[in-house]
């Protein structure tokens, strides 16, 4: 969403004294701003929500350049992993002050600020006032985009709740997720925005059937936090400063230095698949590379083939590389060819294929036997005691964007041709998942990782 909103202009008057705003949210950028939600005329006039350039939540109102609700946390949220439960629970009708305002993050109350201005009592927030227009993905409606994914919005007209009117932990997962069905009375202004509609994205499911307006482009993506996926880590970067977007599953090395990206989330067992797609260069012959790595990367110019527990395959001669060494292994490949990866971490053998072929005359399914495979070090042999998805660019001279497909459908803008689930249902790859492989997920972890 990084330069799409969503918006609509109130048409009725409803309780601007008490609301709450309920949504998942999803970081795909770290240290800039992301605007969640406004209603915004100008700078002296509006009220906002979001992270801000430090990381850091806030929520404020001003009225006529008087700032009457500001608040700012002292933590952090710099999570991209996975995502955050954001509930704004407001009353001003409340005797007591710090009562007036409730904002939560996956359930537990922020209780330490960097600014608390609470809102007089009986106060009228710009919340469910008749003709304001209301942005959803921006923090004024021309910039301050957020950068990330969101799911299960909603807004309540009337009523102050708690987290756990919209939320319930998942009996397979393990995880905190939203109730598709919560029992809410949304009030004259409230909506309820699932994005399950490819067709309808801002379809309101609030019995209201009010009307938005989307401006830009939004992407459906099995990525959910019911079932939260694989993407890469614009954490572990420091060596690298690539860039990440698509919600983390493109990165645009920079034409200095080969360091490499690593995931956000990984597997110390089982059996897992995964697909990488080079999408251009701006110079030098084809040095993409792929694999899966036990470490990070501690120096500038180390892709993670250079290390004792990093594998992978490299496009512009065709070799597998481990430990700064390379081995005769395969076919080279270039921009538009799709590897797949296939790791076998119960018997400790990783394979490739090139556009749908396993190189080496691989065949995943052998087990102990490992045909065709490359052998591994066991995951909880590893520094870190499990493997994570890596790639890299080998030039000091040119830089490059590479795209995965974890099981969003996508790489990058594109649908994949094909739409191969794995055993359990979950993920859309370009070719067919391995019997007994499965994407990197929060519900396959929990039953297979």
């Amino acid at each position: 969403m990084a330069t799409t909103k969503i918006s609509r202009t109130s048409s009725s008057t409803g309780n601007r004294r008490t609301w709450t705003f309920s949504g998942w949210f999803k970081k795909c950028s770290l240290a800039v701003m992301g605007g969640l939600f406004a209603t915004y005329t100008d700078s002296n006039n509006r009220l906002d929500f979001g992270f801000d350039a430090s990381d850091k939540f806030f929520f404020k109102e001003k009225v006529s350049s008087s700032t009457n609700i500001d608040f700012t946390s002292t933590q952090t949220f710099r999570d991209v992993s996975a995502f955050y439960h954001l509930v704004i629970s407001v009353d001003t009708t409340q005797s007591t002050n710090t009562n007036r305002v409730k904002i939560y993050i996956n359930g537990e109350q922020i209780t330490s600020w960097v600014d608390s201005t609470y809102p007089a009592e009986d106060y009228d927030t710009l919340m469910n006032l008749t003709g304001r227009t209301y942005i959803l993905g921006s923090k004024t409606g021309s910039a301050d985009y957020w950068n990330g994914l969101m799911a299960h919005v909603h807004l309540v007209d009337g009523t102050a709740l708690t987290p756990a009117t919209f939320g319930e932990t998942d009996s397979t997962s393990g995880i905190w997720k939203p109730k598709t069905a919560p029992s809410v009375t949304y009030g004259t202004n409230g909506f309820f925005l699932k994005f399950e509609n490819s067709g309808n994205m801002d379809l309101d499911s609030s019995g209201n059937n009010l009307t938005f307006t989307t401006s830009g482009t939004l992407t459906q993506n099995v990525d959910t936090p019911s079932n939260n996926f694989v993407t890469m880590n614009p954490l572990d970067n420091y060596y690298n400063s690539s860039t990440f977007t698509n919600g983390n599953t493109t990165v645009t090395t920079p034409s200095s230095g080969y360091s490499g990206v690593i995931g956000a989330m990984g597997a110390s067992k089982g059996k897992w698949y995964f697909e990488f797609k080079p999408v251009s260069k701006t110079g030098d012959a084809d040095e993409y590379s792929v694999g899966i790595a036990g470490a990070s990367v501690t120096a500038t110019n180390q892709p993670h083939y250079k290390l004792a527990t990093g594998y992978m395959y490299l496009g512009s001669n065709g070799n597998s590389y481990n430990n700064d060494s390379g081995s005769s292994y395969g076919n080279t490949f270039t921009a538009g060819d799709i590897i797949g990866v296939a790791m076998d971490l119960d018997n400790s053998k990783l394979y490739f294929s090139k556009n749908g072929t396993f190189q080496n005359s691989g065949v995943p399914t052998s087990g102990s036997t490992g045909t065709g495979a490359i052998s591994i070090t066991a995951p909880d042999s590893t520094p870190i005691g499990f493997y994570l998805p890596c790639c890299a660019f080998g030039s000091n001279s040119a830089g490059a964007t590479m795209s995965f497909n974890f099981g969003s459908g996508y790489f990058g803008t594109t649908a994949v041709a094909s739409a191969n689930a794995d055993a359990n249902g979950h993920g859309a790859m370009e070719y067919a998942v391995p019997s007994g492989y499965y994407t990197l997920n929060t519900k396959n972890l929990k039953e297979f990782g």
